[in-house]
């Protein structure tokens, strides 16, 4: 007989390691299927949690495929959750990149072979076009519409300038906090 904990330790692992599969290309393309293994197929976060937890794992340093999983693995089931996700999420990435590259090194000349790798960008495009969509809406609800019109203004240019993201993530994060404190009443 399997228990509760058992199961939830086996889903927290497919999740992860759908994603793991799932996700070509790293970084931006898996934030999609994580979402969507976290808030909608298992509902062990809601939207906004789950959208607060990616603007802080997006200003951290390294890759978000395992700082998502880390922590929301951590959420779920505490430390050995944590481990089972982070291993959920790599594992499948690690074989994949030595399966494929030995399969592209031997066969790159193959025109298949780059047809397949050309036809999965605009895969990943469309993922990462309804992820922005979807943020874009979040974000519109929750900020007041000026000051939302005036960060995305501000952003739009410091990347046509080519700003660095974190650079972009913490004036942003300045330009919402910095008012905050000033106006905060003293006791």
């Amino acid at each position: 007989m399997v228990n509760d904990t058992t199961k939830t330790y086996w889903h927290l692992f497919l999740a992860f390691f759908r994603v793991g599969i799932l996700g070509f290309g790293g970084g931006p393309t898996v934030v999609p299927l994580i979402q969507h293994e976290v808030v909608k197929k298992n509902c062990w976060l809601n939207d906004d949690d789950f959208s607060q937890i990616l603007a802080i794992g997006n200003a951290l340093p390294g890759p978000i495929i395992t700082k998502l999983a880390g922590y929301i693995g951590y959420r779920v089931k505490g430390i050995v959750g944590c481990v089972i996700a982070i291993i959920a999420s790599v594992v499948p990435t690690v074989i994949l990149l030595i399966v494929i590259l030995e399969i592209l090194v031997k066969y790159r000349d193959n025109v298949y072979i780059a047809g397949m790798i050309g036809a999965i960008f605009p895969v990943v495009a469309v993922m990462m076009a309804v992820m922005a969509y979807e943020f874009l809406q979040k974000s519109w609800q929750d900020l007041k519409t000026l000051k939302f019109i005036i960060i995305l203004a501000i952003v739009t240019v410091a990347l046509w300038l080519k700003v660095s993201p974190p650079v972009i993530i913490i004036a942003t994060i300045i330009f919402i906090f910095v008012p905050l404190i000033w106006r905060r009443p003293k006791s």
